[in-house]
């Protein structure tokens, strides 16, 4: 959005957690077009007088299934209260659970409905292996051996709780492999120096959980690796296209073992 917003003479201001509430303040009382934040933040900063909401003309929800599930409900909810009676509101969400169509039936007033065929998501260009690992302990071993096998632009490789980055993070550098690690926990600047390095190249293969899957944006991601398959079928489609961006030809490796049997025949 600032790339657009330098040609379109659009102030964008980001405000995460993590960062300096004091310089958010100063930004925003400065005055921005758009802010960009997690409802944490959006709830926050008009009770620290630093954002009117009176004067807000649009609001929009992205990636809503994941923001409810990960449970931003009560927080969500609480901002619609502030906002003011006529605001647009724009809700976008890669799939519409119950919680999603209850904010559009309580929030939003005649919404127009744009929605997306499940045949139109698809994931051509990605070539999808899985491999029978006959125990979870088995799961590392593996994986050294892919990489030592493959030649591998970039990759991502994801899990599903944050112990488990850092877990497998140290494994892999204890056999002097280069890797990068980022997830919920860390400092908003460490996760922003991790993520440039790994789009410039320093750091090539990037472990990381579904915290992020839907804002990895690199291009010369070749590999995406499922170490865990993911805990919702839905997630799956969000990994896989970390990979084979804008026309590129992509690969995707899922380790499956017996336990998992249910959720690969849901994918």
């Amino acid at each position: 959005m600032r790339a657009l917003g330098d040609y379109l003479g659009v102030k964008v201001h980001a405000c995460i957690g993590g960062t300096s509430i004091r310089e958010d303040q100063h930004i925003l009382s400065s005055g921005v077009h758009v802010m960009v934040s997690m409802p944490g933040r959006v709830f926050d900063m008009p009770r620290r007088q630093s954002l009117c909401l009176d004067y807000i003309k649009m609001f929009v929800l992205d990636e809503a299934d994941e923001m409810l599930s990960r449970g931003f409900k009560d927080q969500i909810y609480d901002i619609f209260q502030l906002l003011p009676p006529k605001i647009q509101v724009g809700l976008f969400s890669a799939t519409l659970p119950p919680e999603a169509l209850e904010i559009t039936r309580k929030f939003m007033n005649k919404p127009v409905r744009i929605l997306v065929k499940r045949d139109e998501l698809t994931l051509e260009g990605i070539k999808q292996f899985y491999v029978n690992v006959d125990k979870e302990e088995r799961n590392l071993e593996t994986l050294c051996d892919l990489y030592e096998i493959l030649a591998i632009t970039q990759s991502v490789i994801f899990v599903n709780t944050k112990h488990k980055v850092d877990w497998l993070t140290d494994k892999i550098r204890c056999r002097d492999h280069t890797i990068s690690a980022t997830h919920g926990d860390m400092d908003q600047n460490m996760r922003d120096i991790i993520m440039r390095e790994f789009r410039s190249g320093p750091s090539r293969v990037l472990i990381t959980t579904d915290l992020l899957a839907r804002g990895i944006d690199v291009q010369q991601i070749s590999l995406v690796n499922n170490y865990d398959l993911p805990t919702q079928p839905e997630n799956y489609l969000h990994r896989m296209r970390r990979s084979g961006r804008f026309g590129r030809k992509g690969v995707a490796i899922n380790f499956v073992t017996k336990d998992d049997d249910r959720m690969i025949f849901d994918i």
